[in-house]
């Protein structure tokens, strides 16, 4: 059976946690993935698809507590999302991906070219081998849905409007011996969809 946190008080502890986290992670990102603390139930916490995060069904507004939140967020292999501090686990729910890009610069051309994604919490993402972008499509409609991969499992998803900048930084290549539409970063080039099904 899932515990429940739903209190304020318990945002409190949680709140202390990641005053103790931040201090034990020093400069940069806590290192959440060598923690493992006791898991402490749900927080009643989500992340919706436009990145917004809500806690007791009313949304975060205050800039910097998301961006507290979001360094020390975990996507664990049983497929959940969680806050961990040194001392405490507790789950929370993402709809989509628990980031957004919202905006993105380009350096260079052809093959060269290097494509950094921003995302709504402040992460910096060079896409490249180890940050790979992906392409889902939704079954039905086929509507596209383009990530990044931000760090650990931890992806974002690419808002409509950088989508479009991306898409017209497309190129045909050929991959496997078929043509692909996508697009070069950091030496890696991304297929997005088959030209042929265009």
């Amino acid at each position: 059976m899932t515990t429940k946190l739903t209190d304020r008080t318990d945002l409190n502890a949680v709140l202390r946690g990641l005053s103790e986290a931040q201090t034990k992670g020093g400069k940069g990102l806590p290192p959440v993935h060598l923690w493992e603390p006791a898991f402490c139930g749900d927080l009643d916490m989500r992340i919706a698809r436009d990145g917004t995060w809500f806690y007791m069904g009313s949304p975060i507004k205050r800039e910097k507590l998301v961006r507290l939140f979001s360094t020390v967020l975990r996507h664990d292999e049983d497929g959940r999302y969680y806050l961990v501090t040194p001392v405490e686990k507790i789950g929370i729910q993402v709809d989509d991906a628990p980031f957004v890009v919202v905006d993105m610069d380009v350096h260079g051309a052809g093959t060269a070219q290097v494509i950094v994604f921003t995302t709504n919490v402040g992460d910096e993402t060079i896409a490249g081998p180890e940050h790979p972008l992906r392409m889902a499509f939704d079954p039905e409609t086929r509507e596209p849905a383009p990530y990044v991969h931000v760090r650990a499992r931890l992806e974002a998803l690419i808002n409509r409007a950088v989508y479009y900048k991306l898409v017209d930084l497309a190129v045909e290549e050929e991959v496997d011996g078929i043509l692909q539409f996508g697009v070069w970063s950091a030496g890696e080039f991304f297929a997005f969809s088959p030209v042929a099904e265009l």
